[in-house]
């Protein structure tokens, strides 16, 4: 039994960041009624991008050098966090961070306007959705158990509902940012990198399939292990195997999300975020009393 259990955390450890970003695409592509790239174009992406060499601009030095190994290797170390949980789930925004200030320290050193621009925007999702994040954890992680019953799903489907506005917000998709979007004026992720190219644009790309990956299986895992009608009555490896359907699940419905929303304006962004912040906080607050 545990070394099956070990089998399905290395195959969800292997597997889930390779097709995360392509089942999003996949999704968003067939509700909108296109065929879509394959499901491991992302995959196909990083190999291309790791075996070419970097152009680096003439302000490049120090951080365009460091900044990518440091995202990437952020990357692994949340999802392995998130996947095997040898270390606390707080300590998840913190690699976060690390991850943002190395891509924001990369676009601010190449000294490009859109580059400045992306920046800014990073940082203001960034102050708006890692509270909530924060919060959420140490919510679910303070010994919270729901009952199996209308008003515990209920509060629970809310719970995870205010964190995965948070997710989106972290991850920069609708309705926060589109990322399909070309131009350079409403970009947040890809006006950062639009200097990046090569092995530097693959490590960066790398970094966010692994971020996305944790944040999907972090939204799983709370939702399962603070709810008593899963609690001991479930084998590890079976809670696992539900983890990893769970998290597939949440890439489809974000992919099926942004075929039909679009982006917000920049000045409904706190409003949304301050909102969902004081609901997490009195929803907690209600939960626990």
């Amino acid at each position: 039994m545990e070394n099956l259990n070990y089998f399905i955390l290395f195959s969800i450890f292997v597997i889930f960041p390779l097709i995360a970003g392509g089942i999003i695409r996949k999704v968003r592509a067939r509700a909108q009624g296109r065929k879509g790239p394959p499901l491991l174009q992302n995959f196909y992406d990083l190999n291309r991008f790791l075996r070419k060499k970097p152009v680096d601009g003439f302000n490049s030095g120090f951080f365009a050098e460091v900044s990518p190994v440091l995202v990437c290797i952020s990357g692994i170390v949340m999802w392995s966090v998130a996947v095997f949980e040898w270390m606390p789930f707080i300590l998840i925004p913190f690699f976060l961070v690390l991850q943002r200030v190395a891509t924001t320290t990369y676009a601010m050193e190449t000294g490009s306007s859109f580059g400045g621009l992306g920046t800014s925007r990073e940082i203001l999702l960034s102050i708006s959705s890692e509270p909530i994040l924060l919060l959420s954890i140490l919510v679910a992680q303070s010994k919270l158990q729901l009952n199996f019953s209308w008003v515990g799903i209920i509060l629970g489907s809310l719970f995870l509902g205010a964190l995965m506005v948070a997710v989106l917000a972290e991850l920069a998709r609708p309705p926060f940012d589109d990322p399909r979007t070309h131009l350079e004026l409403t970009m947040v992720h890809e006006a950062m990198l639009l200097e990046a190219s090569g092995k530097t644009m693959g490590l960066f790309e790398l970094g966010y399939q692994l971020k996305i990956s944790t944040l999907f299986v972090l939204v799983v895992r709370i939702g399962l292990e603070h709810s008593k009608f899963v609690d001991n009555a479930i084998s590890k490896p079976t809670e696992n195997f539900i983890t990893f359907i769970g998290a597939i699940l949440i890439a489809i419905v974000v992919g099926y999300w942004e075929a039909v929303s679009v982006r917000r304006k920049w000045t409904w962004i706190p409003e949304v975020m301050g909102i969902t912040l004081l609901f997490i906080l009195v929803l907690g607050t209600l939960v626990k009393l």
